[in-house]
């Protein structure tokens, strides 16, 4: 090798090893970084934790009562009709868990109105499905003082086939009342969760 190939070659090594130095020191400054935003973020969650900002739904904070008290303070009234007596059973059960009812600071009043409409209608007019509506005004009610609390509507909305057999008929559109009652049922518990949390 002449002294002019030798003094290339070793300025090329020079140069991958800088550029190499280089891509290590960006590579470190990008491991800095992310450590750096990964605590910032623990910090946030921490302070959040605290109560500072957003607080959980589900869970006590210190010795605030949990949701999950304060849902079984709700007495659930009496609900006419089939639909109502399923509706309360689902409340009664989601605001308790199946254990027994704190003394109640609460009424839940509920009034059910209930709809079937016709779909794929044939020329004879007769239906091959069915849409079953529930509408579920609801009221609650502060115990001490019958303050309404809140108030509002919830649906529920449950689609069934219709078929040659009267029994298949009622069947099918029970389960879709079951099914209606259901999603009122949770509809009602998310809301009066998260008012009885900022309470």
């Amino acid at each position: 090798m002449s002294w002019s190939e030798a003094r290339f070659s070793e300025r090329q090594v020079g140069r991958s090893g800088g550029r190499g130095f280089a891509l290590s020191r960006a590579g470190a400054a990008g491991r800095i970084l992310y450590i750096a935003a990964a605590s910032a973020c623990a910090v946030l969650i921490t302070g959040c934790a605290d109560g500072q900002g957003f607080r959980p739904l589900y869970g006590s904070l210190g010795s605030a009562a949990g949701v999950d008290v304060k849902l079984a303070q709700v007495e659930i009234a009496p609900i006419p009709g089939r639909v109502g007596q399923r509706l309360r059973n689902e409340l009664l059960f989601d605001t308790t868990g199946g254990g027994e009812r704190q003394q109640p600071l609460y009424r839940l009043e509920i009034a059910v109105r209930e709809n079937v409409t016709s779909t794929l209608v044939k020329t004879d007019g007769d239906a091959l499905s069915q849409i079953y509506t529930a509408d579920a005004s609801f009221n609650l009610v502060r115990l001490s003082d019958k303050a309404v609390m809140l108030k509002g509507i919830s649906f529920g909305r449950a689609g069934f086939e219709r078929n040659p057999s009267i029994f298949s008929n009622v069947r099918a559109q029970d389960d879709a009342q079951n099914r209606a009652a259901k999603t009122i049922a949770l509809d009602l518990r998310s809301r009066i969760a998260a008012f009885l949390s900022t309470t």
